[in-house]
C-alpha cells in the first residue's frame, strides 16, 4: 500500500500482492496510525505491507494534486487556470476526457460549459454603466462581468454569490446571473468579492469536489477521518486501508471483508439490521392469543395463560383451548391430553413445521452472528493491545529480558498477525452462513480449513497474550525467552499459512473440492495414486481432506 507521503501506513491484508501505481512519495515519517515509529519499526511493519494499488492522500496532497491537474489542463489547451478548473469540474476532474472532448469539438465544449472565446456584449467606454440586477448606474470600476461581459455592480455579484454558496456545492457550478447566458463563474470572482467566511466555504467546496466527483478517489469512511483514497484499479483485490488505522472495501465502503465478496456481506449486515430476525423469535419463541391474536411468552410452568388487558382472555398453551373446557378429564393443569390426540390427527402440523423451521433458522443464525461478533470484539482488543505494546510492552520487556528492542519485533509480527485473522476469521462465519446446506463436499472442506486456522489463531492469541505476561512480570532476564521467541515466531508463520489457504480457497469458490473429488475417483478407478500425490501438491488444506493428518505447528 503506498501513501501519497509514505511507502507504508495503516492495517493492510497480507495475503495478495499489487503494483506501485501511486507511488508518488516523499522523505516523510511513515505513519502506522497507532504511534509515532523508528524506522526499525517502520521496516518491521512495511515487511507486512504488500505494495497496493492505492494512495492514502493527506488534504496537502489533494490540493497538490488538484492544482498539477489544473495547471497540466491549463498549458496543454492554452486557456488559463480559471477557465481548466471549470472543463475540470464539468469533466468530474478527469484530465483524459477534457483533452479527448476538447479536441474532439473544442466549439461545442466551450458553449456547454460556458467558457465564451468572446464577448456576448462588447465592452463598453461609457462613464457610468447600469447593473442588470439592481438598473442602478456605477462607474466601471464598480461593474464586474465574466466572461459573457454582462454588467453587474459589485455589491449585487456579492449577494448573488454569498446565495449560492450558502445553498451548497451547487455554487462550483455558478453561471451568469442573467437567466438567458450561461457563461461560467469562476473561483477568480469568488476570490474578489466575497467574505472570507464565504471563500473559506467555497474552496472547501472546490477541494471536496476533487474526491467526490472523482470516479477513482473516494473518502475514508470511518468517522472523522479527513484522508481520500486514489484507488487503481486491476488487481482484484478492493481492500484499502487509510492511515487512520480503519481498513474498508472501495467496491462497498464497508468496511474490509476479504475474501468475503460485496453481495455476501450486504446481505449479511442486512440480515443483522433487519426486523426478520425479530420476528423469528417472536414466532420461535411465542404463540399468538386465540382471541386478539398478540403473540404471548410462557413465562411460568403452568398451561393455564391469561392475555394481556383489555382481552384477558383465558387458555391453554398447549392446545390454544379456552381454559374452561379443560378439567380432570383432560389432563388437569400441566398436562392437556386433547393436544395429544388433536397432533396425532394432523390437526396442529402446520403451526408446529412453522415454529420448528423458526426456531431451527434462528438457532442457525445466532450460530454464525455470536461467532462473527465474538472475532470483532477480539479484533478490537487485540488493536489496544497492540497499541499498548508499541507504547510500553517492548520498552519494559526490553529493559526486564535486557534485550534491545529492534530484537523484540517478533512480537509486534503476532499482533500484527492476530488482527488481520480475526478480520478474515469473522467474515468467514458470515459466508458459511450463506454456503448452501445442500453442497455437503464443499461445506465439510470449508469448515475443515475454518476449523484448523481458528485452532492456529488461537494458540497464537493464547501465546503472545498469556505466555508474555511471565516475561513482562519478571524479576529479572529468563533463560526460557528465547525459547518464547523461537515458539511465538513459528506461530505466527503457522497460522499465516493456515489463513493464506483459507483465503485463497474461499476466493476460489471452494473450487479444490471438486478437483480433488474428481482426481480421487479418477484415482480410485485406475488404482493408482498419481492423481492424489498431484492433489496434494495444491495446498495444505486439499492434501488433509481426505485422511488423517499431522499439525504443522506439531514440532514448536
Amino acid at each position: 500500500m503506498l501513501d501519497a507521503h509514505d511507502m507504508e501506513s495503516g492495517e493492510d491484508d497480507f495475503y495478495s500482492g499489487g503494483t506501485d501505481d501511486c507511488n508518488d512519495s516523499d522523505d516523510g515519517e511513515p505513519d502506522y496510525g497507532f504511534v509515532e515509529e523508528d524506522a526499525d519499526d517502520s521496516a518491521m511493519i512495511a515487511s507486512h505491507r504488500s505494495q497496493k494499488n492505492f494512495c492514502v492522500l493527506r488534504e496537502e496532497d489533494i490540493r497538490r494534486h488538484q492544482m498539477d491537474d489544473i495547471e497540466r489542463v491549463s498549458v496543454v489547451l492554452s486557456i488559463t487556470e480559471v477557465e481548466a478548473s471549470i472543463l475540470l469540474r464539468h469533466f468530474h476532474w478527469s484530465v483524459g476526457r477534457v483533452h479527448d472532448e476538447w479536441f474532439a469539438d473544442e466549439e461545442r465544449v466551450r458553449k456547454t460549459v460556458g467558457i465564451l472565446e468572446s464577448p456576448v456584449v462588447p465592452p463598453s467606454d461609457d462613464s457610468e454603466l447600469t447593473c442588470g440586477i439592481c438598473f442602478d448606474s456605477y462607474p466601471p470600476e464598480k461593474i464586474a462581468s465574466v466572461s459573457c461581459g454582462h454588467p453587474f455592480c459589485t455589491t449585487c455579484w456579492t449577494g448573488y454569490i454569498t446565495t449560492t454558496i450558502n445553498d451548497g456545492p451547487g455554487c462550483l457550478m455558478l453561471r451568469c446571473p442573467d437567466p438567458s447566458c450561461l457563461a461560467a463563474v469562476g473561483h477568480d470572482m469568488v476570490d474578489k468579492l466575497a467574505s472570507e467566511e464565504d471563500k473559506e466555504k467555497y474552496n472547501r467546496y472546490f477541494l471536496r469536489s476533487y474526491i467526490e466527483d472523482n470516479r477513482k478517489m473516494k473518502w475514508c469512511p470511518a468517522p472523522g477521518c479527513d484522508y481520500a483514497i486514489d484507488f487503481v484499479a486491476g488487481s482484484g483485490n478492493y481492500d484499502v486501508s487509510c492511515l487512520c488505522s480503519f481498513s474498508f472495501c472501495w467496491n462497498c465502503t464497508e468496511e474490509a471483508h476479504r475474501p468475503v465478496d460485496c453481495s455476501t456481506v450486504s446481505k449479511w449486515i442486512l440480515k443483522n439490521s433487519a426486523e426478520s430476525e425479530n420476528m423469528n423469535w417472536i414466532l420461535a419463541n411465542s404463540k399468538p392469543c386465540p382471541r386478539c391474536k398478540r403473540p404471548i411468552e410462557k413465562n411460568q410452568g403452568c398451561m393455564h395463560m391469561t392475555c394481556t388487558p383489555p382481552c384477558k382472555y383465558e387458555f391453554c398453551w398447549l392446545c390454544l383451548g379456552a381454559w374452561m373446557d379443560h378439567g380432570e378429564r383432560t389432563g388437569g393443569f400441566y398436562a392437556c391430553n386433547r393436544y395429544e390426540v388433536a397432533k396425532q390427527e394432523g390437526q396442529y402440523d402446520e403451526t408446529e413445521r412453522r415454529r420448528e423451521m423458526a426456531k431451527n433458522s434462528l438457532e442457525r443464525y445466532t450460530h454464525y452472528y455470536e461467532r462473527w461478533a465474538s472475532n470483532q470484539t477480539s479484533r478490537q482488543k487485540a488493536m489496544a493491545d497492540l497499541q499498548q505494546a508499541q507504547t510500553q510492552n517492548l520498552e519494559k520487556l526490553s529493559d526486564k529480558q535486557c534485550t534491545p528492542e529492534s530484537q523484540l519485533k517478533f512480537i509486534l509480527e503476532a499482533w500484527l498477525q492476530i488482527i488481520e485473522c480475526r478480520r478474515v476469521l469473522k467474515w468467514t462465519y458470515a459466508y458459511g452462513y450463506y454456503l448452501p446446506d445442500h453442497e455437503h463436499a464443499k461445506r465439510q472442506f470449508f469448515e475443515y480449513l475454518q476449523g484448523e486456522a481458528e485452532s492456529g489463531l488461537e494458540r497464537l492469541h493464547q501465546c503472545v497474550e498469556k505466555d508474555l505476561a511471565q516475561f513482562l512480570n519478571a524479576e529479572g532476564p529468563s533463560k526460557d525467552f528465547n525459547d518464547f521467541r523461537t515458539k511465538l515466531a513459528g506461530l505466527t508463520s503457522v497460522t499465516k499459512n493456515y489463513f493464506e489457504n483459507l483465503v485463497k480457497a474461499l476466493e476460489n469458490g471452494l473450487a479444490d473440492v471438486d478437483s480433488h473429488a474428481a482426481c480421487s475417483s479418477k484415482s480410485t478407478s485406475s488404482k493408482s495414486t498419481g492423481c492424489s500425490s498431484k492433489t496434494r501438491g495444491k495446498g495444505k488444506g486439499s492434501s488433509r481432506t481426505g485422511g488423517s493428518s499431522r499439525n504443522p505447528d506439531d514440532n514448536l
